[in-house]
């Protein structure tokens, strides 16, 4: 009877190209396994993928360096990106300003102050071509990180691409579109719940169509933990998020093995070196477990948790930024001992501003010193067995199901449900805010040490760092741009456009993915297409709990 050790065998040496080393050896010389463990026991590739999704993990393939990028004008980010990837990085992420994350033009007064702070200011059809002239979409995987406006920015994204040769089957990469958690924590919405969920069912099944290599949802725990959640609560209210959507999904009729292979997840990687390791590993068993018992799951990559990690922006210091690069290394290093299937490292200045050029570099450099030069590469779970990490694992996973079966419970047997309520009787929002009080509580104790901020402050005098700075005169070029686009583009074509977006918007039942893609086709803005929708969906307002 063949066993466990053998099944893998068999994955392992069907997915290991005959080009990567067949033999892996330490500094001294020693011989490593690509795996350890008894044969009867786990292995990678394997249900319930708790020790990594693939039986070879990066022995045939290293995480995606995915650095995360966006400030200024479109054609300022373009040049970053270009930057990036003459530097090694094998995968885009793109941020976006406050005004775009709003589904507001530049030239609202709402965005005064704000255009190109945060992130990159798109506007229209115009600055996505110019964020991507001169890179090709069809070999490079992009990752978006917008959430409520997020059909609008992926039409603009699928229309350029096309418009410069790339058909949207062979476009590969990411929207994140995680509308709950913006509820949830993030606070970065517009519509209501319910239909910003029936946006998010219509980017599923639009990719569930027409685009087999999108992940149609990067379903987000980032920003859950930055906000101030355990690690527990981050699996948690990320995996109930995920459930939602798969619900979401099956309710409008589509199987679960047509979509759920491109839904991923994105977490945090925080300064407790092995909480972070045991949350990665827990989150692959759970899904994979959810998926295949209470979803009726058959593919394995439906079952096959994948996430993209991001080291923790929270635990960065203004005080002696350079210790920023040791933190980011060590959580860093969590992701990738955790199984990640993409990394972003954040810089040293992000505490203060966006990143120097310099400062994005040793950033990337960090992840491919981890990639390169440490050996970490070379063996699949390499804590798998730890009786430590594996009894964190569990205990990660126990206080996890507490808070499912609270979830099913106020859904009425429906995690769809369940995630929704709690948003809108705030159980969400303060379970994260009880949470934040809690480590800021320790913290002003002095029970949780800050090096450089409530201990080993010598040296914080220091402020010779380089810093990133968005002028208005950037602000000013940008606005100037919108308002060419706006009065060369045929304005009949672009009210004719809206005015079919709003009819369709109205009925539930229409998928508005290919009349979002007309509309930015004809120049409408970004602005222009979100009022259109609130004015059939509605806008939200957060009933504030006292």
């Amino acid at each position: 009877m063949i066993n466990r050790r053998q099944q893998w065998q068999e994955a392992y040496d069907a997915s290991v190209p005959a080009d990567r080393p067949a033999e892996r050896v330490t500094m001294s010389g020693v011989p490593l396994e690509p795996v350890y463990g008894p044969d009867d026991g786990d292995f990678p590739g394997q249900y319930p993928y708790t020790r990594g999704p693939y039986a070879s993990m990066y022995r045939s393939r290293l995480w995606t360096m995915r650095m995360f990028a966006g400030f200024g004008t479109a054609e300022d980010t373009n040049w970053r990106f270009k930057e990036i990837i003459r530097s090694g990085g094998t995968g885009l992420s793109t941020a976006f300003d406050m005004p775009t994350l709003l589904g507001i033009d530049s030239d609202d007064p709402m965005a005064r102050g704000e255009v190109g702070r945060c992130g990159v200011a798109i506007d229209s059809l115009s600055d996505m071509a110019d964020l991507y002239s001169g890179i090709d979409l069809g070999e490079i995987t992009t990752s978006m990180t917008i959430n409520s406006p997020a059909a609008v920015i992926f039409a603009m994204f699928v229309a350029q691409a096309e418009a410069a040769g790339v058909h949207r089957s062979r476009l590969g990469g990411t929207l994140q579109n995680d509308i709950l958690k913006e509820y949830q924590a993030q606070k970065e919405f517009v519509f209501p719940p319910r239909p910003s969920m029936r946006l998010v069912r219509d980017t599923i099944d639009f990719t569930a169509a027409e685009m087999p290599r999108w992940h149609s949802i990067s379903i987000s725990g980032y920003h859950i933990r930055e906000a101030g959640s355990t690690a527990a609560e981050e699996l948690a209210f990320t995996l109930a998020n995920g459930f939602a959507y798969v619900e979401l999904a099956l309710e409008a009729g589509l199987p679960v093995d047509s979509f759920a292979p491109r839904l991923s997840f994105f977490f945090n990687a925080h300064i407790d070196f092995f909480e972070e390791i045991a949350k990665y590993r827990a989150a692959r068993r759970i899904w994979a477990r959810w998926m295949k018992e209470r979803y009726g799951a058959q593919l394995e990559r439906s079952m096959q948790l994948r996430f993209h990690t991001q080291t923790a922006g929270v635990s960065l210091t203004a005080q002696q930024p350079e210790v920023n690069i040791v933190r980011t290394a060590i959580e860093a290093l969590a992701g990738v001992l955790g199984g990640t299937q993409s990394l972003h490292t954040n810089s040293m200045d992000e505490a203060m501003a966006l990143p120097t050029e310099k400062a994005a570099r040793i950033a990337l450099r960090t992840q491919q010193v981890l990639a390169y030069e440490t050996g970490v590469a070379n063996v699949a779970d390499p804590l798998g067995g730890s009786w430590f990490v594996e009894e964190l694992t569990d205990e990660i996973e126990r206080q996890a199901e507490e808070l499912f079966v609270h979830l099913d419970d106020l859904g009425n047997g429906s995690m769809l449900e369940g995630v929704i309520t709690g948003i809108e009787d705030n159980w969400f929002q303060g379970r994260i805010a009880d949470s934040a009080y809690d480590i800021e509580r320790r913290f002003n104790a002095g029970e949780r040490v800050i090096v450089g901020v409530n201990r080993f402050t010598e040296g914080n005098d220091d402020d010779s760092i380089d810093l990133l700075k968005i002028t208005n005169e950037d602000e000013a070029r940008q606005v100037k741009r919108l308002d060419v686009v706006r009065h060369e583009r045929d304005q009949s074509s672009v009210d004719a456009a809206l005015a079919t977006l709003a009819r369709e918007a109205a009925d539930p039942a229409i998928n508005l993915m290919p009349t979002l893609v007309h509309a930015v086709g004809t120049y409408a803005t970004l602005g222009e297409v979100m009022s259109t929708l609130a004015d059939v969906f509605g806008r939200h307002v957060e009933t504030p709990t006292i």
